[in-house]
């Protein structure tokens, strides 16, 4: 089996105040928050910033959440989403995967409702969970793509 796929990755989860981070283990298996990075609302994404946590976190590929409307078209967003994974992509050479985030925020606050748990001035800490259920979703994705050699 190929296993191309099993490495630590960084997902990026673009907002507009804040940039959600997860990272998975080098089996690329388990994801886990890694915090957020505050970003000017109006600015373009702080690449310097993404590269360093990535560097901090011996990232070995990127994961971009790509935000598609309720059809699964493009939305707005979704070009300042390529053009992100195409700058991390050229500026690193390592592996950069786009992947459908639609609802990944909504699930993280699902979760921290679910067990009781207050958002109120948490946000860095919803938006790092939505990152990771962008990570894991991804994870997923990529096992099941996974093809054995020939």
């Amino acid at each position: 089996m190929t296993t191309s796929w099993r490495r630590r990755w960084l997902a990026i989860d673009l907002g507009d105040r804040r940039i959600g981070l997860a990272v998975c283990d080098p089996t690329g298996m388990i994801a886990s928050p890694a915090g957020h990075i505050d970003r000017r609302p109006g600015k373009r994404p702080p690449l310097t910033a993404m590269l360093a946590r990535a560097t901090e976190l011996e990232a070995e590929g990127f994961v971009v959440g790509l935000p598609l409307d309720h059809r699964g078209e493009d939305s707005p967003r979704a070009e300042e989403a390529r053009r992100l994974a195409h700058e991390l992509a050229t500026r690193t050479g390592l592996p950069t995967e786009l992947v459908d985030e639609r609802f990944t925020t909504a699930a993280a606050l699902r979760a921290v409702q679910d067990m009781e748990g207050s958002t109120r001035g948490r946000k860095g800490d919803v938006d790092a969970l939505a990152a990771t259920v962008l990570l894991q979703h991804a994870l997923r994705t990529m096992e099941l793509r996974e093809v054995p050699d020939a």
